[in-house]
């Protein structure tokens, strides 16, 4: 048995071994089989009449008409135009390139190559064990604590512009956690649980809504059919907290649902201008149930307390919030940065400071935007209003374009309000690219920046918007040869149909001059070999 074990494990490292052996060897058996072709076509030119064919085809050519290239070159510049077309809108949706891709995908198996193994030293573990490169699955998403509401405000903005500001993934997402946050503790569901766990499955909103109210009509107390309605049918903001009064008073004691109203109703709140209310409301939820921190209820707090300008509050939160051993956000870091720029930002100088120096306080205003940024750097061009906003989703990426969206549509704002923000901002956010040698290979304050956040991001934001990327990807080598491609064939063709003769005496020129030296190797090689030892091979 012990043998058995062993010649099992070890046939699979000779297996192994010989695949690398061939892999490493492939580069070198194609150089020396591609020597032996050129020998033996030149061997055998005699028997293969080589000369008088190349002698047929150059008569052929030098009867061909300078409308011929024109033709040629022309067709050649529109269909690499047409490929640069393609490879730039598939770079623009996917950020890779199409050729690229396929070529790793199905190329590279064929000819037995392997996964490039320089990217997998950058995410090693403590015991120096490689881990694979974080994949998309790996991106959690979280759900959006100031998403707004489906019906008051995604729902109008369709109606004006007739585009949907959500995406049908981030809406999936939505409806899984309405079924796991309201699914009943008892095994056995009520006719109108049953109703509206099918309800949030529903793809069709009209559908939902209808579901909605078959649950009520089963019993006239089903919160969460209440919870629908608010969400989806309400049309405005105050229709939607009568709505969600309506079902806190259905909700008895589910946790979840209490949680859940609770908090909606404190949004609702604040859309509505009581913010002191909201903030009572925020605390009250907060206190009552201190252990569902993963719902974020604090950064709804933050919102609302810079609403009111309560910065001492605000920096109460933070100091029980911004924890190391808490997962940060853009709005713990902003929010953060904000704060200490608000002390020195009124009268700070980029002048002043290059001659005199970065004061203590302006230092640290500078090092907590560095962080911020380095948390998330998608967020700086939507505070200065370099890229556009739209409604953010309902769930983000944290250090992904989707959080930046979301934080920037609440709180651009509050850092407008606070004098010479934007401009410490604006000076001082790109130097955080400065201390990070590489963002996938080394972080300084925060984990490496995970390279999935595109692919997710682009899956969450629609189709209408430009995600941000980052690190900014270069263009892929075949939009860049394809380009030239192009160009160069447009500019053959442009030349030879105004100067056909002095271009035909050119490629004339060009072609002898690359021949050239494989002329001068075959004179070398009959030199060197004797004509006896040339004739006898050409027999054999």
């Amino acid at each position: 048995m012990a043998d058995t074990s062993n010649s099992t494990s070890q046939s699979p490292g000779f297996t192994d071994k010989l695949k690398s052996w061939l892999s490493w060897s492939w580069t070198y058996i194609w150089a020396i089989w591609f020597a032996m072709v050129l020998v033996l076509i030149y061997v055998l030119r005699s028997p293969l009449k080589l000369q008088e064919t190349l002698a047929t085809a150059s008569v052929f050519l030098n009867t061909l008409t300078p409308k011929f290239y024109v033709a040629l070159t022309g067709t050649s510049s529109l269909i690499s135009g047409l490929i640069l077309i393609f490879e730039w809108w598939y770079f623009r949706k996917y950020g890779t390139s199409f050729i690229e891709q396929v070529s790793v995908s199905h190329l590279r198996p064929l000819l037995g190559g392997v996964e490039n193994s320089s990217s997998a030293g950058l995410f090693s573990s403590v015991n120096g064990d490689a881990e694979p490169r974080p994949s998309v699955s790996e991106c959690k998403v979280w759900r959006n604590p100031l998403n707004l509401f489906r019906g008051s405000e995604y729902s109008r903005y369709t109606w004006v512009t007739g585009k949907e500001p959500l995406t049908y993934y981030d809406m999936n997402l939505s409806a899984q956690d309405h079924q796991t946050f309201f699914t009943c503790d008892t095994q056995q569901l009520k006719p109108e649980d049953a109703v509206m766990q099918k309800a949030w499955r529903e793809r069709n909103p009209q559908a939902r809504i209808k579901a909605a109210y078959q649950a009520i009509e089963l019993n006239n107390e089903c919160a969460t059919a209440y919870v629908l309605l608010a969400e989806e049918e309400a049309t405005t903001i105050t229709e939607a907290e009568r709505l969600f009064r309506q079902a806190l008073r259905s909700a008895g004691k589910d946790t979840n649902v209490l949680v859940y109203i609770k908090r909606r109703l404190a949004m609702c709140a604040r859309k509505l201008g009581r913010v002191k209310e909201a903030v009572k409301m925020m605390r009250d939820l907060m206190k009552e149930f201190p252990l569902l921190g993963m719902l974020n209820i604090h950064e709804n707090l933050l919102e609302a307390l810079l609403e009111m300008q309560a910065y001492a509050d605000v920096q109460a939160v933070l100091a029980k919030y911004d924890d190391i051993s808490l997962p940060k956000s853009a709005t713990i870091c902003y929010t953060s940065a904000l704060l200490k720029a608000r002390a020195v930002s009124d009268k700070f100088s980029p002048e002043a400071a290059s001659r005199r120096g970065l004061s203590t306080a302006e230092m640290n205003a500078v090092e907590a935007i560095h962080r911020a940024v380095e948390f998330n750097p998608h967020v700086p061009k939507y505070l200065l209003e370099m890229k556009s906003l739209i409604l953010p989703p309902e769930h983000i990426l944290k250090r992904g374009d989707s959080e930046a969206v979301a934080y920037a549509f609440f709180h651009l704002q509050h850092w407008k309000r606070v004098e010479g923000a934007l401009n410490l901002l604006h000076c001082t956010w790109e130097g955080t690219f400065r201390m990070i040698p590489y963002p996938l290979e080394k972080g300084h304050l925060f984990y490496p920046y995970p390279g999935c956040t595109e692919t997710a991001d682009r899956e969450l934001l629609p189709s209408f918007h430009e995600v941000s990327v980052y690190p900014k990807k270069e263009l892929p080598f075949f939009i860049l040869f394809t380009a030239g491609l192009c160009s160069f064939t447009a500019m053959l063709a442009m030349l030879t149909h105004q100067f056909p003769e002095l271009m035909g005496v050119f490629a004339k020129a060009f072609f002898s001059t690359l021949f050239a030296p494989l002329g001068f190797v075959m004179d070398k090689m009959e030199s060197f070999m004797p004509s006896s030892f040339w004739h006898q091979l050409t027999r054999i």
